[in-house]
Order: structure tokens, then C-alpha cells, then sequence
């Protein structure tokens, strides 16, 4: 996945080159830059030209963030999903407005009513917050009822419009990403109130890189000494390991090119810290057990392919007994489709192996967002598509109502 957020451009005198980042951006996202440029550049202006305003200073990120800055990192995470144009400009305006920097009505007056909805709906859900803080309800004056009555409305939002719980997941992003220097009980505070309902939000809706990456920085503040530990154990293998896995791609690629497995894509799958953690609590394992720490990831052409390519996998290496699971005849609850497998490697070490097509892939990385990005054009085609997206999302409701969270 294409990333614009590690080295945003710089002109001469030291600020954003907002032309570039925005002509970036729009390759990312694959929007048209006739059509989303001058909207794009035109909010990054106004966000930057409020940055230095007074604002609401209990709203603010402190050190090392603006609302400019927060602005253009959103739509950066948003961008990577391939977001239309509207909710970039929304992201890009929303902590202006959320600052009180900037009022709605000018936003809706220069940009439109439907990103002005998109960032009235992002701020409505501000109040989930007060959920990750079930101790403190006597300060904020808010009831359990309350507090389920404000999940339940911004349930119902992404019903509407699920590009107002995206938004919300990027603002959610950067803001743990931003609490690195805060002092310890923001950290925490922040961190929990991701743990416990936007990971859990991003699993639901399919992002899964936006999902690990929430669960690990919620993580190293929750639990630093066992995230340091396992960090630690990671990096002392690590060069071995990509010995290791560099040697499986290349026999794997051989065995599967000689079964005639057009043209397979095979990769080292990332190590989330979070996941290892919790593998090793649930199962009662040391770490040196954890199957998914050397793992690789094969991307085929069809379904076909991929029970073609477990075969090949099986035939090379013995499988582990009940570390098999076939979420391709039997899809996870947030659509996630994949073949799962552990097998015995070379030099008997444990060994994890996802097999799916690249667009299940795509469907694991982006999640709702692959389903819904021509929601516009379903329901321009009476597309049955369309409804089934939208009962999918009451699922997410009825998730919530049964205490799933």
C-alpha cells in the first residue's frame, strides 16, 4: 500500500507544499485532479490560514500537532483507503472545526453541505469517548444509558454514511499516534479509549492496517513492560528470521510455479506485537510457540488457486492438526476471507501460511471501504449490492445491542 505521510514536501521557506502533497494525495486516493484538486488545495489553505487561531485549547493535540498538521495526516490515512474527494476535505477541516478554530457554516458555505454533514456526524461521535472512562461517569455527569444512547446514534450515522465512522477512525489514528510525549495518564487514557472501542471499530468494518496498528500503539502505553518484552524478543530474531522466511518464499515460489499457479505473490506477513501477546495469553504459550511469528502470505488469481497453492503447502511441509482454518467457505463476521494454515518448516520450526486472492486482499486491507466505494453507482443501478451494504451495517447495530463490543 502507497503511503504519502512519511515525507510530506516542503517548499523553500519551510511550510507544507500544499500543491504537491495534494497532487500526492490524489494519486493515492485515485481521484481525478481536475475535479478534487482546487477543493483540496482550497481546504489544506483554510486549515493552514486558522492554524495559529486561539481555538479551544482543551481540544488540542499539544506538542508537535496543529490543527493543520492533524488535518493533512487524516487525510493522508484516508487517502490509503481510497476515499472520494468529499471526505478528504472533510478530514482536512475537521480538527479546525473541532478546535473551534473554524465554524460549520463557512465550511458549509465554501465546501458544501455534504462535507459539512460529514464533519457535524465526526463530531457527534466525539461523545463516544466518554465509553473508554466507565469510572469517571460521576465527573462527565453522563448515565450508562446516555452513554449507550450516543454509541447507538453514531451506529445509526455510519448507517447513513459509513465514511463518518472513517473519518473518525483517522482522527482516532493520529491522535494516538500524537500522545507519544503526552504525560502518562493522557497516554493511557487515550490508549484505552482506542483499545476498547476503535480497534475493535476497525476490525468490525474489515481495515485491518488500520486495526494493527491501533492495537499496537493502544497496547505499548496499556501494557509497556509486556509490549518492550516481546518487542525485544522480536528484534533479537529478526535478521534470522528474514533469512529464514526469505529461503520459504523461494521454495514456495518454485513448488507453486511447477503446480501451475499463475504468476503467485508471496510475501513475509508483518508481526503485530498486540497479536502476539494475545495468542500467547489465550494459549498459555511461550513465545518461541507462537505460530505466526515467521508467517508468509500468499496472493493467487482465483479461489481455485488458493486451495491449488494449500495443496502445494501441504505437500512440502506437515501440517499442524487444528491450526487449519478455511475462511474462504466460512467468512469471518466483517467479510474477512483467507486460508489459514500451520505447518512444520524447514528445520522443524512452526511455520504460518495465509492464502487468498489479491482481491480478498484488498478486502482485508481496506475492509468496508472496498464494498462501499461505488455505493453511489449501486444505487444509480438499482444494485441489490447497495442494500446488502446497508443491511450489513444494521448488523454492526445489532452487534453493538448484544453487548459485543
Amino acid at each position: 500500500m502507497v503511503k504519502v505521510r512519511e515525507d510530506r514536501p516542503i517548499t523553500a521557506d519551510g511550510k507544507y507544499d500544499i500543491n504537491a502533497w495534494a497532487s500526492r494525495l490524489l494519486t493515492v486516493a485515485q481521484l481525478d485532479p481536475a475535479v478534487a484538486m482546487p477543493p483540496l488545495q482550497a481546504a489544506a489553505k483554510r486549515a493552514e490560514a486558522v492554524e495559529d487561531l486561539p481555538g479551544d485549547h482543551l481540544t488540542g493535540w499539544g506538542e508537535g500537532y496543529s490543527s493543520y498538521s492533524a488535518g493533512l495526516e487524516m487525510a493522508e490515512i484516508l487517502a490509503d483507503l481510497h476515499l472520494d474527494c468529499d471526505t478528504l476535505v472533510a478530514a482536512v477541516l475537521y480538527r479546525s472545526v473541532r478546535e473551534k478554530k473554524l465554524a460549520l457554516d463557512t465550511v458549509q458555505e465554501a465546501f458544501g453541505i455534504t462535507v459539512a454533514k460529514l464533519i457535524s456526524g465526526v463530531a457527534r461521535m466525539a461523545a463516544i469517548s466518554t465509553l473508554s472512562n466507565h469510572s469517571n461517569d460521576a465527573v462527565m455527569g453522563l448515565e450508562s444509558s446516555e452513554q449507550a444512547d450516543n454509541v447507538r446514534k453514531m451506529l445509526v450515522a455510519m448507517v447513513d454514511d459509513v465514511r463518518i465512522a472513517l473519518i473518525k477512525l483517522a482522527e482516532r489514528t493520529c491522535a494516538i499516534r500524537a500522545v507519544k510525549k503526552a504525560p502518562i495518564e493522557k497516554r493511557q487514557r487515550v490508549a484505552r479509549e482506542v483499545s476498547d472501542i476503535y480497534a475493535p471499530l476497525a476490525h468490525r468494518l474489515g481495515i485491518g492496517h488500520i486495526k494493527w496498528e491501533l492495537e499496537d500503539l493502544s497496547f505499548r502505553y496499556l501494557h509497556p513492560y509486556d509490549y518492550k518484552y516481546i518487542a525485544k524478543l522480536l528484534d533479537e530474531k529478526r535478521i534470522d528470521r528474514q533469512v529464514y522466511i526469505d529461503n520459504v518464499i523461494q521454495m514456495l515460489k518454485d513448488a507453486l510455479i511447477k503446480e501451475g499457479v499463475a504468476a503467485p505473490e508471496i510475501n513475509g506477513r508483518a508481526k503485530h506485537i498486540y497479536s502476539i501477546w494475545r495468542k500467547m495469553r489465550r494459549k498459555n504459550i511461550n513465545f518461541s510457540e507462537v505460530y505466526d511469528i515467521r508467517a508468509v502470505r500468499i496472493l493467487v488469481a482465483s479461489e481455485q488457486d488458493c486451495y491449488r497453492a494449500l495443496g502445494v503447502v501441504h505437500s512440502l511441509w506437515r501440517n499442524i492438526p487444528n491450526e487449519f482454518d478455511d475462511y474462504i467457505a466460512n467468512p469471518k463476521e466483517n467479510g474477512y476471507r483467507s486460508l489459514h494454515t500451520a505447518v512444520k518448516g524447514p528445520a522443524n520450526k512452526v511455520l504460518e501460511v495465509q492464502i487468498r486472492t489479491r482481491t480478498m486482499h484488498e478486502e482485508a486491507e481496506y475492509g468496508v471501504c472496498a464494498h462501499w466505494r461505488y455505493k453511489k453507482s449501486d444505487q444509480d443501478n438499482g444494485s441489490a449490492g447497495y442494500e446488502q451494504k446497508i443491511e450489513w451495517l444494521r448488523q454492526v447495530l445489532e452487534w453493538h445491542e448484544r453487548g459485543r463490543w
